[in-house]
């Protein structure tokens, strides 16, 4: 059984709700005994008294002793969190996979096969789960699949089927249920209550509420709009600036400086989104654009790529904090600098083997021709838009396009072959690619699994910004590289791919 509701100090906790601070936001939720509902640290409602008050790591951990989520704060909507997490790598990649829908929808797996995928057997998985959640692989499941069927009634017009689908449940009735027992209110109540706060929040404050459109349903196409949350502090800017200089035509648009989109296909499913940043609510407004309705069974999957691919769970605070404590970056950090994805692993690859030994601007202009010349180009609502080559195209493109040596245009059709043939199989096995190394793999997951400990000490750039950075230290001039890089992974640990981002910001 778990141990304990909330790692958190239970005194960091009561002064993070008493503030209402949102560097909190998902780290903890608050449950409140008197009421029976539980809360975001951030939640306008008038705070309870300590003595009437249960924290907890999770929204799943506070259901199952019969909580249900505040409407006015909707925890669903809350960045998400993974502190509890700790170090334990297996249980990290099976929420992740979790996360991303493998459980869910009339394709779903089973709890065998997730574990057969992982390594590791099914007994060992659920042991995971109730010992460090309190909760099983099947329950969380379900539960995350509420808490995203609750954020789309609250924030979007799809209908009651839609939102079932769309949150991976196989059954309406079966949805209806589950929403009732769960959140003790039907999803059609929820959305009348939602539609009656709305009119309020007009009503008082004269602003238009974000809603969601479902459009353009004579020809399948699915257009909506969502609001994803991030902790505070957020260096947009140099985020922003990271896309653009490595930006692709049609696939990815920069509009102006609060804004970033980009196509993808997950599972068969092609759209794209265009997110622009709220800073002053935390936020961002996203628009979600599906070539055909039945993407919506994909949808959990696409947020959960999207909240990845702009790092909106990271506890930016806690990053920073450990950075810090290597006194000579300190002083030159960049607050709230977070990990730029893209969408696949595939795709980061290819980035990867195309910027090897060239620079920046080289590497784009050569990413630019790959996807012009094997992309395939759609019209998904109004917008046309370019959908990054499949690793089946490139396995047997001639890249005759591509102004670089014979051997990195074998590499890349070598990577290809091999995602194309083994779908999900992990980057440390393209070592045995010829043509993709260590730098190649380690940046692969960097930027398309978000891996958060991923020190590039084989990247000139890193090494040029150590040296320069370790080279005023007087007690450091006797180190060589190899030692203070060591010195840096342990220090840095477990979030080395920030450190990373911080060196390659130097100026």
């Amino acid at each position: 059984m778990l141990q304990q509701d909330c790692q958190l100090d239970k005194e960091v906790c009561r002064k993070a709700r008493l503030a209402r601070d949102p560097r909190f936001d998902g780290q903890f939720f608050i449950g409140v005994l008197t009421t029976k509902i539980y809360c975001r640290p951030i939640c306008p409602a008038v705070s309870p008294k300590e003595q009437n008050v249960r924290y907890f790591d999770s929204a799943q951990q506070a259901a199952c002793v019969g909580l249900r989520p505040c409407l006015r704060c909707r925890p669903d909507s809350a960045p998400r969190s993974y502190a509890w997490q700790g170090t334990q790598t297996t249980l990290n990649r099976a929420k992740a996979l979790i996360d991303a829908g493998v459980l869910s929808g009339p394709e779903g797996q089973s709890v065998e096969t997730l574990s057969e995928r992982l390594g590791i057997s099914s007994r060992y998985l659920r042991k995971l789960f109730n010992d460090k959640m309190g909760i099983s692989v099947k329950g969380y499941n379900q539960y995350r699949q509420l808490l995203l069927a609750k954020q789309l009634l609250h924030q979007t017009e799809l209908s009651i089927t839609q939102v079932a689908f769309a949150a991976g449940f196989t059954s309406i009735r079966r949805f209806n249920e589950t929403f009732q027992q769960t959140l003790q209110l039907t999803p059609s109540e929820l959305r009348k209550r939602t539609a009656k706060s709305q009119q309020n929040h007009q009503a008082n404050n004269d602003v238009t509420v974000n809603s969601v459109n479902s459009a353009n349903n004579s020809i399948g196409v699915v257009a909506l709009k969502l609001q994803m949350s991030f902790r505070p502090p957020f260096s947009w800017a140099k985020q922003h600036h990271f896309y653009q200089v490595r930006a692709v035509s049609e696939m990815e648009w920069l509009d102006d400086e609060l804004s970033y989109g980009r196509s993808f296909t997950i599972n068969e499913v092609s759209g794209y989104f265009s997110a622009r940043l709220d800073a002053s609510r935390h936020l961002f407004n996203v628009e979600i654009v599906l070539e055909n309705e039945s993407g919506l069974t994909q949808l959990g999957a696409v947020i959960n790529g999207i909240r990845r691919v702009l790092d909106l769970d990271a506890n930016i605070s806690q990053i920073d904090n450990v950075l810090e404590t290597i006194t000579p970056l300190a002083e030159q950090m960049s607050q709230g600098l977070r990990l730029p994805g893209v969408w696949s692993v595939f795709e980061a690859g290819c980035r990867a083997v195309l910027g090897q030994q060239v620079s920046i601007v080289q590497a784009s202009k050569l990413l630019n021709q790959l996807v012009l010349a094997y992309g395939e180009e759609r019209l998904i609502g109004d917008k046309y838009v370019k959908l990054f080559p499949t690793p089946e195209a490139i396995a047997i493109a001639e890249l005759t396009e591509l102004k670089m040596p014979v051997a990195r245009k074998k590499a890349l059709n070598a990577l290809a072959q091999f995602v194309d043939k083994n779908t999900h199989a992990e980057p440390d096995l393209w070592i045995a690619i010829k043509g993709i190394g260590p730098w190649t793999i380690a940046y692969a997951k960097m930027r398309g699994l978000s891996d958060p400990n991923i020190l590039l000490c084989g990247d000139l750039v890193v090494k040029k910004r150590v040296l320069a950075l370790y080279s005023e230290q007087a007690e450091y001039n006797d180190y060589d590289y190899l030692a203070i890089s060591q010195q840096l992974a342990q220090k840095s640990a477990p979030w080395g791919s920030y450190l990373t981002f911080h060196l390659w910001n130097l100026s």
